[in-house]
């Protein structure tokens, strides 16, 4: 390259976590991604959409993962439900009260150390 040329190497941006859900991963700058390079899919009569296997294993969902869909004015977002819904320490705390004595923590811990070598594995 001429020490005259406007020209530069392309340079690669750091990928995004956005929201703790969405990862981020730029085309490095200066790139010429094409469209025809794109993954796409087609939305069935059913209104059905295949996840191409590359997105799906990279994202670790397997058939029967479960997707929160949501209309973003940027397009559509998928996120992967969550297990439990959003709650509070209160709605949950004494959830399953306990019928007897209070225990000690040295009792407690050694509860804790019993269950674990019945589940520890070899």
């Amino acid at each position: 390259m001429s020490s005259g040329s406007t020209e530069t190497e392309p340079t690669l941006s750091l990928p995004k976590i956005v929201n703790n859900d969405i990862l981020l991963l730029p085309y490095p700058r200066g790139s010429n991604v094409g469209v025809h390079e794109r993954l796409t899919t087609v939305v069935s009569t059913k209104g059905q959409v295949i996840l191409p296997k590359a997105i799906r294993d990279r994202r670790q969902w397997p058939s029967g993962t479960r997707l929160t869909v949501e209309d973003t004015p940027d397009g559509v977002l998928l996120r992967l439900n969550r297990v439990f819904a959003e709650t509070s320490i209160d709605k949950v705390f004494a959830s399953m009260p306990f019928a007897g004595a209070p225990l000690s923590i040295e009792d407690m811990n050694t509860a804790i150390a019993r269950e674990a070598r019945k589940h520890a594995r070899d």
